[in-house]
């Protein structure tokens, strides 16, 4: 794939930033007259009725409303490598690349959900099917007697569901640097040796599978979204890579 430098007009990754700080504090002062913008705009399971199709997109702009150490290094990595990947891709494909690496870790998260709620959505179904007799006890002295109370409970554990962050895109945009720029030295904080751009790529990579699949008790990070972005970003590097082959050959 060739290199596209533009020198001209202002980063995108640089309003892309703005409007992920406006989001934040939006989300700090909101509250304080009744409007939760995470319920509204947080990516929730698509099962619960708090999904909305919008959310995989609305979801890339907030961040952890209890500590701005989330917002930060997302921003810190975006602000790092952002405006690399928009001058090597052009404006445009900057833009629908970030778009589709953070659409795509919300796919993926949403994937991972289905496959950890499958036993959960057994056990509803089984419960609606038997007419919701005996009455389901949630072990708390409480018991669902009703279809309905079922589904609601159900609904409820659905929508507890949510994630939300720009990681997924900042990924997909470390994916990319490693693909154009492979041989660039970087630094992780505290290590002073180098390490290649791929290898970065390739070792973080691994630690997200590694830290997914294990799913630590004390960790609430969206481990498979990450992936996705670098499984979309991936994607859809190589088919512009294939792309510009054909029209070249």
């Amino acid at each position: 794939m060739g290199i596209a430098i533009n020198k001209n007009g202002s980063s995108i990754a640089v309003h892309l930033i703005i409007i992920n700080v406006l989001f934040w504090v939006a989300g700090q002062l909101l509250p304080k007259i009744g409007i939760d913008l995470y319920d509204r705009f947080g990516l929730h399971y698509w099962s619960g009725s708090g999904f909305k199709p919008y959310q995989f997109v609305t979801y890339m702009f907030l961040h952890d409303p209890n500590s701005i150490i989330h917002l930060l290094c997302n921003m810190f990595n975006l602000y790092m490598f952002g405006p690399i990947v928009e001058r090597t891709l052009g404006k445009n494909k900057f833009l629908l690349y970030y778009f589709v690496t953070g659409i795509g870790a919300g796919i993926v998260q949403q994937l991972a959900w289905t496959y950890d709620l499958i036993p959960f959505a057994e056990d509803i179904n089984r419960f609606i099917a038997s007419g919701v007799n005996p009455p389901v006890n949630l072990g708390n002295g409480e018991f669902l007697r009703t279809i309905g109370e079922v589904n609601a409970f159900a609904d409820e554990v659905y929508n507890s569901y949510l994630t939300v962050g720009a990681s997924g895109a900042v990924f997909g945009l470390l994916l990319a640097f490693g693909m154009f720029y492979p041989n660039q030295p970087l630094y992780l904080m505290f290590i002073p040796i180098p390490i290649k751009a791929k290898y970065m790529v390739i070792g973080y990579a691994l630690l997200e599978l590694f830290c997914g699949v294990k799913n630590f008790s004390f960790d609430n990070v969206a481990h498979f979204a990450h992936l996705g972005g670098l499984l979309f970003g991936l994607l859809l590097i190589l088919y512009w890579k294939r792309r510009n082959t054909r029209r070249i050959g």
